[in-house]
């Protein structure tokens, strides 16, 4: 289980200007929808994007407080 303050100080070491904006997809806190908005994602394709995220989390991916992962992820630009 992790808290969506926990992850979100994750993104930020990686990503420091994101909002990060997390969701329960099953009341457990281990399937997340996670909505990533950065400056860092400008001109990367969406495997990039989602490498970036992953590489943030991957110390709570690893030990299990994160199980399942939806991402979204876009520039401050995108709608």
């Amino acid at each position: 289980m992790i808290t969506p303050d926990v992850l979100t100080e994750y993104v930020r070491r990686t990503m420091p200007d994101a909002t990060v904006t997390v969701s329960d997809r099953t009341g457990t806190m281990n399937h997340l929808k996670v909505v990533v908005i950065s400056a860092a994602f400008a001109g990367k394709n969406l495997l990039d994007r989602h490498r970036l995220i992953y590489q943030a989390l991957d110390a709570p991916m690893k030990d299990g407080r994160i199980h399942a992962l939806e991402i979204t992820a876009k520039t401050t630009d995108e709608p």
